[in-house]
C-alpha cells in the first residue's frame, strides 16, 4: 500500500525485540502537517503518551512519528522519559527538522529500560520509501497480521490508515496504535474536532480483553499536498478507514477465531447505544459462548443489563445472526442451527432496546484457551 503524497515510511530492526524482526519504524512527510491525537486514559501512561499531550498543547505542526516495538519504555521513571525524548531527538536529526516536529511510539513489555542506544545505532539505517508496509509489519508486536485501509477522495486525496493491537485492547481512548495519514489539506482545529468523533465511533468502540494499555495513541496527519476536498467526504473516509482498522484488531485478538459484531439499536441516546454494544462485545461470558458456538443469548441480556443503557426489558428485541431469538420474552428457535450459523468467521448480535432511536455497533472477538496461553507466556 502507497502512502499518500509527501509521506515516506521506512523500518529497521533494532534489536529490541528478541526475534530479531525489524522493530524500529519511522513515518515522515516533506511538508509540515496539521495533526490530532488522543491518547490513553490509563493513569500510568507512558512518556510518549505524555509527550504527545504536550506537544498537541503546544499546538506546532508535526513531520515525523518514529515507533519502536518490543519495549513499552512505561513505569521507567526519569530514565525513561529522557529516552523518550532521546527518540525524538535521533529521529529529528535523521531527518533534518525540530524535536517537536516527531512524535514518538512504543509499544511492548511494560517496564524494562528502552535501550536507546539499539534505537541510536539502528535509526541511520532505516530507508525510506513510498511504501507503508515496512511501518506497518514494524509496529506489530503479537499481532498476526498487519492492519492497514486506505480510502479515496473525490478529487484524488488519500485517506490512509495502519494500527497495531491485539490484546491489552479496551475502550478508554484508542486501545491500540492508530496512524492515519492523509494529504488533504484539513486546517488543525478542524482535524482536531473531527478526530475525537471518529475515534469514538471506531478504536473506542473495538474490545479484545477488557484492559486498557497505558501507551494506546491515536493519530492523524495531514500535509495538505493533494489540496483541499470536500469536509464531508473526507470525514465519511477517515471513518471508513478507521473502522476498518478497528475491525481488524478485533478479529486478530489474541487468541481469536471469530470477530464479534454488535449492533445496538433504539437507545436512547448515542452514548447509552454506545455502552451498550461495547459491554456486550466485552462480556467474557458471551465471548465464551461465542468460541464454543453456545446461542445462549441470556448472555447478552445481562450484559445489555449491567452497561448503564436504559431500558424496558419487555421492550427488547435480539437477534443472534439474523435469527430473532428474543422479543420482550424468550422466542422458539432451533438451537442447532442457532449453533451451527455461529461457526462462521464473524458473529453478529443485534439489540433493539425500544426505548429510542439512537444506535451504534462495536467489535470484539471470542474468548479461547489461546488467549490464556499467550498472556501466560508472555514474559517468561
Amino acid at each position: 500500500m502507497k502512502l499518500p503524497i509527501g509521506f515516506r515510511a521506512g523500518a529497521t530492526p533494532a534489536n529490541i525485540k528478541p526475534s530479531g524482526k525489524p522493530d524500529l519504524s519511522l513515518v515522515a512527510s516533506g511538508i509540515p502537517c496539521s495533526w490530532a491525537f488522543v491518547g490513553t486514559l490509563n493513569q500510568a501512561a507512558a512518556p510518549c503518551v505524555l509527550r504527545g499531550r504536550e506537544l498537541r498543547e503546544a499546538g506546532g505542526p508535526l513531520q515525523a512519528v518514529v515507533v519502536n516495538a518490543g519495549n513499552a519504555n512505561c513505569a521507567t521513571g526519569e530514565a525513561g522519559v529522557r529516552a523518550d525524548r532521546r527518540m525524538a531527538e535521533l529521529a529529528a536529526a535523521r531527518l533534518g527538522i525540530a524535536p517537536e516536529a516527531v512524535l514518538t511510539a512504543s509499544t511492548g513489555v511494560i517496564g524494562v529500560p528502552l535501550p536507546v542506544e539499539k534505537v541510536e545505532a539502528a535509526l541511520p539505517n532505516v530507508q525510506l520509501g513510498p511504501l507503508l508496509t515496512p511501518f506497518a509489519q514494524a509496529i506489530l508486536t503479537t499481532d498476526l497480521v498487519m492492519k492497514t485501509a486506505e480510502a479515496t477522495l473525490p478529487g484524488g486525496a488519500q485517506v490512509v490508515g495502519v494500527a497495531k493491537g491485539s490484546g491489552m485492547i479496551h475502550p478508554n481512548m484508542a486501545t491500540m496504535f492508530g496512524f492515519v495519514f492523509t494529504d488533504a489539506a484539513v486546517p488543525q482545529d478542524e482535524l482536531r474536532r473531527g478526530w475525537k468523533r471518529v475515534v469514538d465511533h471506531s478504536f473506542n468502540q473495538v474490545t479484545v480483553d477488557n484492559d486498557t494499555s497505558t501507551n494506546d495513541m491515536a493519530v492523524i496527519l495531514a500535509n495538505g499536498a493533494a489540496g483541499e476536498t470536500d469536509p464531508v467526504a473526507f470525514w465519511q473516509a477517515v471513518e471508513s478507514v478507521c473502522v476498518s482498522l478497528a475491525r481488524q484488531i478485533a478479529r486478530d485478538g489474541e487468541g481469536a477465531t471469530k470477530l464479534i459484531t454488535v449492533r445496538v439499536t433504539g437507545a436512547r441516546s448515542e452514548d447509552e447505544a454506545r455502552e451498550a454494544a461495547r459491554t456486550v462485545a466485552a462480556s467474557p461470558l458471551w465471548k465464551s459462548a461465542v468460541y464454543g458456538n453456545d446461542p445462549n443469548w441470556g448472555r447478552v441480556m445481562m450484559a445489555l443489563g449491567r452497561s448503564g443503557a436504559k431500558f424496558d426489558p419487555s421492550a427488547v428485541h435480539i437477534k443472534l445472526q439474523g435469527m430473532p431469538l428474543y422479543a420482550g420474552a424468550a422466542l422458539p428457535f432451533d438451537r442447532r442451527q442457532a449453533s451451527e450459523s455461529m461457526k462462521a468467521e464473524e458473529v453478529l448480535v443485534e439489540a433493539d432496546l425500544g426505548a429510542g432511536s439512537a444506535q451504534a455497533m462495536a467489535w470484539g472477538c471470542d474468548l479461547t484457551e489461546g488467549y490464556v496461553k499467550i498472556n501466560a507466556l508472555y514474559t517468561t
